[in-house]
């Protein structure tokens, strides 16, 4: 017997978008003074009101439609008890692959088969009736899963206790706050024992601590060898739990493989497209950028950073700033250097040049950043810029919270009264 639980053979999905082709605006006062000046030239004299009803005063618009394929052609298959990241950028595909496969909307062609109970927390409130009880919401959830009112009733204290929402429990969930909403969403799903829970990024809602507490449970679900399809943008929630990735881009499936693998792919589309948005300067050619001599290895928060950038320029560069950018999966800055907050104003030779800076110790939290160089040239009034490629910085340690490492010196003695 297969233990194949969710097979995805090609496929696809189709959205019809309008565009409207909005016609220029024609106002009350333009109308009536046409109307007269075209009177004048008749010599005829008609009512204002028959003039205004003859008259187009509202825009028209005319329309064109466009397919738009948000999903083409995907096919994977998911084992029982897997944990699997769905990974890639905004737009990218994987909210309208979970509501598929959650059966929310039904896909334009391929064929979607899962075996056993599906338990999904895609977005806030979903599967809530804003009207009911937080206590008859979680009821409602069950029902809808296919559970027996026993079955939920044996659950319930451990989901009230999970979501922290004692207090309220018999107030309609749309007084909730969207914390509040999303704990209890995410205890009703996970604890009422589903073979597959899906889980999207709705958790970036909820607190650090409450994210550290549902990635808990998540892991327990597998560990139960129950399967988790898990989407993030935090590639160190996903890499510390999944051991399977899928990245899409652009509706279609890049790569299959092992977390680390899936990651690194990630990482490369996302230089790739930092590379297709760089800003570019006449006759200025950014080469390459490295890390450490050239590794792309982890490392950790106390270590020593270097990065280097190489660029060519075919004429002098007179009065110029450099910048230096480490950014998180969200794109916050958390590194930002500037060369002209220091009063350096490097003057560049047409020619053959390298960027080099240092930093001392990394001071970053474990986690997945991006690093790039941008080299600014002052033109008078015009300020010039060019971008080099975006690289992946992966930083190791223990999971705490926090954006950075702040270097702390402790200490304690005893103090008598």
């Amino acid at each position: 017997m297969s233990d194949t639980v969710i097979k995805v053979d090609n496929l696809s999905k189709k959205y019809i978008i309008s565009h409207k082709r909005q016609e220029p605006y024609m106002a009350l006062r333009d109308v009536i003074a046409g109307g007269f000046s075209r009177m004048v030239q008749r010599g005829v004299v008609q009512p204002v009101k028959r003039l205004l009803s003859n008259s187009t005063i509202q825009q028209s618009a005319s329309s064109t439609k466009e397919d738009f394929w948000a999903l083409k052609d995907v096919s994977f298959e998911v084992k029982q008890g897997e944990s699997v990241g769905i990974i890639g950028r905004n737009g990218s595909g994987k909210s309208t692959l979970l509501k598929i496969l959650s059966r929310i909307t039904e896909p334009t062609t391929g064929r979607v088969s899962i075996k056993g109970r599906v338990a999904s927390l895609l977005e806030v409130g979903t599967g809530f009736h804003p009207e009911l009880t937080g206590r008859e919401n979680i009821f409602l959830n069950g029902a809808v899963l296919g559970m027996m009112k026993a079955e939920i009733k044996r659950k319930f204290d451990e989901i009230v206790a999970f979501a922290e929402v004692e207090k309220f429990l018999d107030t309609p969930v749309k007084r909730y706050s969207s914390g509040m909403y999303v704990r209890l969403a995410f205890a009703v799903a996970a604890h009422l024992e589903p073979e597959i829970l899906i889980v999207d990024e709705v958790l970036a809602v909820g607190d650090a601590q409450f994210q550290k507490k549902c990635l808990g449970k998540m892991g327990e679900v597998a560990k139960e060898g129950r399967t988790v399809l898990f989407v993030s943008h935090n590639m160190v929630a996903v890499k510390s739990f999944c051991t399977r990735g899928i990245v899409l881009d652009n509706g279609q499936v890049e790569t299959i493989g092992q977390i680390g693998e899936a990651i690194y792919h990630y990482s490369a589309i996302s230089r790739k497209f930092g590379a297709d948005m760089m800003k570019n300067i006449r006759g200025v050619k950014v080469l390459s950028v490295r890390i450490n001599s050239g590794s792309d290895s982890s490392f950790m928060p106390s270590g020593p950073l270097f990065a280097e950038m190489d660029f060519y320029t075919e004429y002098r560069l007179p009065d110029c700033y450099l910048n230096f950018v480490i950014e998180d999966s969200e794109g916050r800055f958390l590194v930002h250097s500037r060369t002209d907050l220091y009063n350096l104003r490097p003057d560049f030779d047409a020619g053959m040049h390298r960027i080099r800076i240092e930093i001392p110790r990394l001071c970053l939290r474990a986690g997945i950043y991006t690093l790039w160089f941008r080299l600014y040239v002052n033109k008078g009034a015009v300020t010039e810029m060019a971008d080099s490629e975006r690289i992946m910085l992966e930083v190791d340690g223990p999971q705490v919270g926090g954006l950075v490492d702040v270097p702390c010196n402790w200490s304690w003695m005893k103090v008598n009264a």
